[in-house]
């Protein structure tokens, strides 16, 4: 995986992910399942231009999801990235 828009899909703007950006300097990133921690750590350093000092991933299990009808499903699984930014340095979504 080379490309760096191919990494990181999108930041996850919940309750959660602000509560972390704003007492720990950490921020949520839903990613490529095929990404590694030292392939999200360049994509994040080179399109937000900071300094990354950890990564942290998560494999989600998709949901059981149903219809109305007899017919059911999954949702799609994904993976997430908490990274954790060096002091002073800081995205900015807005």
């Amino acid at each position: 995986m080379k490309d760096i828009y191919e990494v990181i899909d999108r930041a996850m703007l919940t309750e959660k992910s602000t509560r972390l950006t704003e007492e720990e300097n950490k921020y949520i990133f839903r990613v490529n399942p095929a990404a590694n921690k030292v392939e999200i750590k360049q994509a994040v350093e080179e399109l937000f231009k900071v300094k990354v000092v950890a990564v942290n991933t998560m494999n989600r299990q998709g949901k059981k999801k149903r219809e109305r009808t007899a017919s059911s499903g999954r949702t799609a699984a994904w993976k997430r990235a908490v990274v954790t930014l060096a002091e002073g340095s800081k995205i900015d979504f807005v």
